[in-house]
């Protein structure tokens, strides 16, 4: 149950995936109003419902009723597709609402949105993600944001319910362009050992020994860990984080750094890495399950 609470803003929530029912939950249980929209993926909504939040029918009835609007879904196209047209946000939101972009998407996609939400006196921020569902569910993300200084200052509270540590980027847009710079950084990482794997294991060397060398030394990290998880105990939801959506913010990363007049040679390496997964038919597969890919391309015949 939620807390006894009293707080002025009503939060209208989109996206109750694996990363947004957790933000939700914890939303609701710190005493915020929430309203959520019907969906065909019952077990969230009726959980939420359950917690003390209102179940909508839409997303103009959940514009009405609500201050601080959270998306958490796909990318760009469903952060456009909820906000444009006449059943969308911005046509049924009171001036002086909020827009919050939790996605992981094209910063130029939200740079535009935020412009013609400011010609309708709704402001918009990016306040992209770091971590896994499990930070989710307890309330201790990273969230990386883009907002106008009044309105972080507005914001803060109410992403203080869901994460841990919140920094402050800049403009709009600055959220979502950090975000894809981390996780370049992230799924560099998960093509570097997917690579190193899969050529260790042509060469003898077992995951479990190559573990025993990089566990605990200057390579280890927390990536490594969720991500060697899946290897050495077949744990499939250890990072739960699909190919499909590493691929697609690696293509925002390009497309970055093309409007920035940057070449990127690793960058473009990183995202071939996963487009070959995805080609093969691994988009619904976690980042962990790489290596598998890799060895495929090569001849190999790993599960």
């Amino acid at each position: 149950m939620s807390e006894t609470v009293q707080h002025g803003e009503r939060i209208g929530f989109i996206g109750l995936g694996m990363m947004g029912h957790g933000i939700a939950k914890n939303i609701v249980e710190k005493g915020y109003p929430l309203s959520v929209i019907a969906h065909r993926n019952r077990v969230p909504v009726d959980d939420l419902v359950g917690r003390g939040a209102v179940e909508v029918t839409s997303l103009a009835a959940l514009a009405r009723q609500s201050t601080v609007v959270f998306l958490c879904v796909t990318g760009s196209p469903e952060v456009e597709a909820a906000v444009r047209g006449p059943d969308g946000l911005a046509a049924h939101l009171a001036p002086g609402s909020v827009i919050v972009d939790c996605s992981s998407s094209d910063p130029i996609s939200t740079s535009q949105l935020a412009g013609e939400l400011k010609a309708k006196g709704i402001d918009m921020a990016d306040a992209p993600l770091s971590r896994t569902p499990k930070e989710a569910w307890e309330g201790t993300l990273d969230t990386m944001v883009g907002a106008e200084d009044a309105v972080f200052a507005r914001l803060q509270p109410i992403l203080a319910t869901w994460a841990g540590k919140i920094v402050h980027i800049g403009g709009v847009g600055d959220g979502h362009r950090m975000k894809l710079l981390n996780n370049f950084v992230s799924l560099g990482y998960g093509a570097l050992y997917a690579e190193a794997l899969a050529l260790a294991a042509r060469v003898g060397i077992s995951a479990d020994r190559f573990d025993s060398v990089i566990r605990g030394g200057r390579m280890d990290c927390g990536f490594y860990q969720t991500f060697m998880r899946f290897t050495l105990e077949g744990d499939r939801d250890a990072h739960k984080f699909s190919l499909a959506n590493a691929f697609k913010d690696l293509r925002y990363l390009e497309s970055m750094a093309n409007g920035a007049g940057l070449v990127n040679p690793v960058g473009n390496a990183v995202k071939n890495a996963y487009a070959v997964a995805i080609a093969a038919g691994g988009a619904g597969d976690y980042v962990p399950m790489l290596p598998g890919y890799i060895d495929r391309l090569n001849g190999g015949n790993a599960d």
